[in-house]
C-alpha cells in the first residue's frame, strides 16, 4: 500500500488518492485543511531524495516556478524542502492529459491543434520571459479542461543537469520522443528546446503519430539526432501547407533555424489563422541565408570521394566515417588550426570591445531603451521641463495655446498619456499655455468636416483663419477626394494661424488585406502582426478603467476581420493599466496620562471609516492602515468628538506611499462633574396659638 495514502503531510495536506506517477515523482489528490480546497501534491520519489544535484535543481526551480502566474500555467501554491520529503503543491485540475486526448481521438482537426498550441506557446512565452525553461514539454504534461483550456504543468522538476543528460539511459530519457537533438546530446540547452518539443507535439496532434519511434529510448534519441521525419502532409493530406511549414520549422535540428522565441512562433500561427492558405517559404529563406554566408566567408571546394564506403546522410554535424586519406586529415588539421587561431583573434577583439564599452559605460551590463513617461500636465514648461536633464529622453513637439484659467507656461495637454513605458527619444506632443495669445490670437472651435470634399474643407479652414495641410490615404469607407477626419478633431479649440491637417481619402486600394485578431495581445506584438498584414498603426488611445495589464490591446478600428486596403491605419485602444492598490500602515499616538475609555473616530476626506473605543493608558498608540491606488487623502482623527490629529495619506509618495501627521491638538479631558448639594426639605409650619384659641373657642361655643 502507498505509504502516503490516508496520511496528513505537515499537519495540513490530507492525501486522498494517487492520480499520477512519473519517472521521478508521484502526484496525489489532497485536501488543504488550511485553505479548505482540493490540491494536487507532487512528491519526489524516495530514490531521488539523496541526489544532491537533483535536490538543488528541484529547490531552485520550485522557487522560480512559484512566481509564474498565467491562465495557461498550473498555479503553484506551496513547496517544501524537508529532510525526509520534497513536494510541490499545485492547483487541482478536473481534466485529462493532452496525451490521453490524442490517444482517444487520433489525428486532431488542424483548427483544434492550432487552438491548443497557441495556448501552450503563450504559457511558454510567460515562462521564458522569467528565465525558466521547461525542458520536458510533452502531451503528458499538458492538462486539457472541459472548456478547451490548456494548462501546462511540471515546470522544472524534469529539468536535467548536464551530467544527467549525457547519460543515455531509459530513466534519463523518459521524454525522449519530444526532446531536442542538443538535449539528447547533453549540450547546452536554451529556450529553443521547448520550441522543438512544441513542434513534435504539433506533429503528433496533426498526424496522430510521433515523428520518431523505435524499440528503445536510445534508438529514438539517435533518430532525433540523425533522421528527418516524414512530412506531416504525407500522413494527413488535410493539413494546410503553411501549418506543415510551421511544424517543420519548430522541429529544425539546428536551434538557430527554429523559431527564436515562443512569441515569434505565435505570431506566425496568428498570421496563419487569419489566412489558412498562407505559406511562409522558410526553406527558401534558410537556403538563401546559408548561401549568403558561404559567399561571404569562403569558397566551398568539392570534398574528396575517397572513402571506404558511402557516407550516410543524417542531417547533423557529426562525422561518422573513418580512414580518410592522409591528405584530407592534414587538410582537416590545418582547417582546425586556422579555426582556432581565428577564434582566438575574434575572442580578443570582442574582449577589447567589451572592455572599452564597460570603461565608458560605467560597467553597466544591462541597458534599456524603455523609460516611463511622466505626467507633464500642470507643470510649467519654461521652469520645470525645458532644459531639465531628467526629461532628456523625450523629444517635445510643442503647440502653444491659451486657457484663461491657467498661468503662462503651464502644460495643458499631453500625448501620449503619462504612466506608460515608451522608447527613449519618443516624441511627446504638449500644449503650452501662453497668456500673450489672448491678445494675439483668436480662439476657433473646429467644425466637423468629415465627409466634406477636400476643396470645401480646405476653404472652410482658410475662412476660419487656419492653415490647412492635406494627407491622402487609402480608405474603404470614404470616397476618393473626401475628408475622413481632421487633426485636431472636430470640437477642439485651436487658434488663428494654427495648422490643421485634413486626412483625405484616396479611395480603396486594389490590394486588400484582413485586420488580424490582435485583441488581448501586448501592444508590441500587435504592431508586429499589423506589419505582417501590411497595415499601419494609427492612433493609440488608453483606457484607464480596464483591469487588463498595461498596453494590452482592447479594441481596434476598423474591426478584426474587416477587409481593408493595405497600408490602412488601424486605431488601437489599449489598457493603461490600473495602479496597484497600496496599503499604508499608520500609527496614531494617543494622549499620555489619560486613563479612561475614549471614542476614537477616523474620517478620510470627510467620510467616517473607523469608529472604536480606545484607552490611552493601556494602548499608548492606535495602529491602523489606509488602502488606495493614487492621489492623496486628508485624514482627521477625533477623540470624544475633539479634532485630535490631522494627517495626509499620499498613495503616490515613493513606492510604498506615506502617512504624515501635519497637525496635532492637545486632548482636553472633560471637566469632572461636581455634584450639586441636595435640597433641604422645608419643615411644615406650626399653627399660631391665637388661631388655635380661636378654633377652640369656636368649638366650645
Amino acid at each position: 500500500m502507498d505509504k502516503y495514502l490516508g496520511k496528513r503531510i505537515d499537519g495540513r495536506y490530507e492525501i486522498h488518492q494517487l492520480i499520477g506517477m512519473g519517472g521521478m515523482a508521484c502526484v496525489y489528490r489532497a485536501f488543504d485543511n488550511q485553505e479548505q480546497r482540493w490540491v494536487a501534491i507532487k512528491i519526489l520519489k524516495d530514490e531521488y531524495s539523496g541526489n544532491t544535484e537533483f535536490l538543488k535543481r528541484f529547490r531552485n526551480e520550485s522557487r522560480a516556478i512559484a512566481v509564474l502566474s498565467h491562465p495557461n500555467i498550473v498555479k503553484v501554491y506551496d513547496v517544501s524542502f524537508g529532510d525526509r520529503i520534497q513536494y510541490i503543491v499545485m492547483e487541482y485540475i478536473e481534466g485529462i492529459t493532452l496525451k490521453d486526448y490524442i490517444s482517444h481521438n487520433g489525428a486532431l482537426p488542424w483548427k483544434e491543434a492550432v487552438h491548443f498550441v497557441s495556448q501552450i506557446l503563450k504559457a511558454l512565452q510567460q515562462a521564458h520571459s522569467k528565465g525558466i525553461i521547461h525542458r520536458d514539454i510533452k502531451p503528458q504534461n499538458i492538462m486539457l479542461l472541459k472548456n478547451g483550456t490548456i494548462k501546462v504543468t511540471d515546470f522544472g522538476i524534469a529539468r536535467f543537469s548536464q551530467s544527467e543528460t549525457q547519460t543515455m539511459t531509459d530513466k534519463a530519457l523518459g521524454s525522449v520522443h519530444y526532446i531536442a537533438p542538443e538535449q539528447a546530446r547533453g549540450d547546452f540547452t536554451s529556450d529553443k528546446v521547448d520550441i522543438y518539443s512544441v513542434g513534435v507535439m504539433m506533429y503528433e496532434m496533426l498526424t496522430g503519430q510521433l515523428p520518431f519511434e523505435a524499440d528503445n529510448a536510445v534508438s529514438v534519441a539517435i533518430m532525433q539526432l540523425q533522421a528527418e521525419p516524414r512530412k506531416p502532409r504525407s500522413l494527413n493530406p488535410q493539413i494546410p501547407v503553411g501549418l506543415e511549414e510551421i511544424t517543420m520549422k519548430a522541429m529544425e535540428k539546428n536551434p538557430s533555424m527554429r523559431f527564436q522565441s515562443a512569441g515569434e512562433m505565435l505570431v506566425d500561427i496568428e498570421r496563419f489563422k487569419l489566412n489558412p492558405n498562407l505559406t511562409f517559404g522558410y526553406a527558401f529563406q534558410q537556403d538563401f541565408e546559408a548561401t549568403r554566408q558561404i559567399d561571404i566567408f569562403e569558397e566551398v571546394k568539392p570534398v574528396s570521394q575517397s572513402r571506404t564506403k558511402p557516407a550516410p546522410v543524417y542531417g547533423d554535424d557529426y562525422e561518422y566515417e573513418v580512414e580518410l586519406e592522409k591528405s584530407k586529415k592534414h587538410a582537416a588539421g590545418s582547417m582546425v588550426l586556422t579555426g582556432v587561431i581565428t577564434a582566438v583573434i575574434v575572442a580578443a577583439l570582442l574582449f577589447g570591445v567589451y572592455f572599452i564599452w564597460n570603461m565608458f559605460s560605467g560597467g553597466q551590463d544591462e541597458v534599456t531603451d524603455q523609460v516611463l513617461l511622466p505626467n507633464f500636465m500642470g507643470m510649467n514648461y519654461d521652469t520645470e521641463v525645458e532644459g531639465n536633464s531628467d526629461y532628456e529622453d523625450f523629444k517635445f513637439v510643442i503647440t502653444e495655446g491659451f486657457d484663461p484659467s491657467k498661468d503662462d507656461g503651464i502644460i495643458t495637454k499631453q500625448s501620449p498619456s503619462h504612466g506608460i513605458e515608451v522608447k527613449k527619444g519618443k516624441e511627446v506632443s504638449i500644449t503650452v499655455n501662453r497668456v500673450a495669445l489672448e491678445e494675439e490670437k483668436t480662439p476657433v472651435v473646429l467644425v466637423d468636416l468629415e465627409g466634406e470634399s477636400q476643396t470645401d474643407a480646405y476653404n472652410k479652414l482658410q475662412d476660419l483663419g487656419l492653415v490647412p495641410s492635406v494627407e491622402s490615404v487609402h480608405n474603404d469607407q470614404t470616397a476618393a477626394g473626401y475628408v475622413i477626419k481632421t487633426e485636431p478633431g472636430a470640437g477642439e479649440t485651436v487658434y488663428e494661424g494654427d495648422v490643421v491637417k485634413l486626412i483625405v481619402s484616396k479611395g480603396p486600394s486594389e490590394k486588400q488585406t484582413t485586420v488580424p485578431d490582435i485583441i488581448g495581445f501586448p501592444l508590441y506584438q500587435a504592431e508586429e502582426l499589423l506589419k505582417q498584414s501590411k497595415l499601419k498603426v494609427g492612433e493609440i488611445t488608453y483606457d484607464e478603467e480596464s483591469d487588463e495589464e498595461a498596453n494590452t490591446v482592447l479594441e481596434v478600428s476598423p474591426d478584426v476581420g474587416d477587409r481593408v486596403s493595405e497600408d490602412t491605419k488601424i486605431d488601437i485602444k489599449v489598457a493603461k493599466g490600473k495602479k496597484k492598490e497600496k496599503t499604508i500602515p499608520a500609527t496614531i499616538p494617543l494622549p499620555a496620562g489619560v486613563n479612561m475609555d475614549l471614542s476614537l473616530k477616523i474620517y478620510v476626506d470627510g467620510e467616517l471609516t473607523v469608529s472604536t473605543t480606545v484607552n490611552p493608558y493601556y494602548l499608548g498608540q492606535y495602529n491602523t492602515s489606509f488602502t488606495g491606488k493614487e492621489g492623496s487623502r486628508t485624514v482627521v482623527i477625533s477623540l470624544d468628538g475633539q479634532d485630535y490629529i490631522t494627517a495626509i495619506v499620499d498613495f503616490e509618495d515613493g513606492d510604498n506611499g506615506s502617512f504624515n501627521i501635519i497637525s496635532e491638538n492637545p486632548y482636553i479631558p472633560p471637566e469632572p462633574e461636581i455634584p450639586e448639594e441636595p435640597e433641604v426639605p422645608e419643615e411644615p409650619e406650626t399653627p399660631q396659638e391665637s388661631e388655635v384659641s380661636e378654633d377652640n373657642n369656636g368649638a366650645e361655643e
